[in-house]
């Protein structure tokens, strides 16, 4: 079996595959106060749960936008499993070739993703990771990385918007019935969601316009379930993007 992770800021996506098969997918919070005991507690925790044993682990890989917690994480992987975590970062194999300005500064979550789409549709591509940030990623028709964009992630600007007001409530992240929202929390879900929705149809429109030519569109991320269904332009939703990446990059440096 191969254990992949994803840390972003929030959470830590943990998949569990056999083959190409992924038997499991969970989240840990991202917590830096952590210690590497408390992870590898939780961890074998989550396979006591789900009736794994550590010892049949054969791999281990990791993406992370979280720097300081990278040894923390990869040494309570290795108290658990035995297996030092192949580290996603510059040197890893990945067949993408990329075009930014400095490809060091690359975040290996947008790698990771442009790596699974790549493989699922081809390129070019566009992939919607929908998180603490919401991000772009951009893959040509040449198959090359060209770059992307970044927006404040839906939680983080609803929890920046009720923070700094006093009459604005938390809510949840739901599609209302209507844009026109007749009440607080539905025209605070209807900007989080359809307005959501809206900055993605608008920026697929002038990524192409730009590109020159149409591309698939992929999304991925904790939100991407409510909001893509929202879209006017062509999407597609899939929740384990990021854990299919890090399967095939893992399969890619193994030898």
């Amino acid at each position: 079996m191969l254990l992949v992770l994803d840390m972003g800021n929030t959470n830590i996506t943990l998949g569990v595959f056999e083959g190409a098969r992924l038997l499991l997918q969970s989240r840990l919070a991202t917590d830096r106060k952590k210690m590497e005991d408390q992870y590898a507690v939780e961890l074998m925790d989550l396979f006591r749960l789900y009736k794994l044993e550590a010892a049949a682990f054969s791999g281990a890989i990791l993406s992370s936008v979280v720097p300081p917690l990278n040894h923390v994480l990869c040494s309570a992987v290795q108290k658990v499993t035995g297996l030092t975590p192949l580290l996603v970062g510059p040197g890893t194999k990945t067949g993408i070739n990329i075009r930014i300005d400095n490809p060091a500064t690359l975040g290996a979550d947008l790698l990771v993703g442009a790596v699974a789409a790549v493989e699922r549709v081809g390129y070019p591509c566009i992939v919607w990771d929908l998180g603490t940030a919401t991000t772009v990623t951009v893959v040509d028709k040449e198959g090359a990385l060209r770059g992307g964009a970044i927006l404040p992630g839906v939680t983080t600007a609803l929890n920046s918007l009720t923070e700094h007001t006093s009459l604005l409530p938390h809510i949840s992240v739901d599609a209302p019935a209507t844009v026109i929202g007749a009440n607080t929390n539905a025209c605070l879900q209807s900007g989080a969601v359809f307005g959501t929705a809206a900055t993605i149809d608008g920026m697929n429109a002038r990524i192409m316009e730009e590109l020159g030519y149409t591309a698939p569109v992929i999304i991925t991320g904790g939100l991407g379930r409510e909001i893509a269904p929202c879209c006017r332009s062509e999407v597609t939703y899939v929740s384990e993007l990021l854990l299919d990446g890090l399967r095939l990059i893992y399969e890619k440096n193994k030898k």
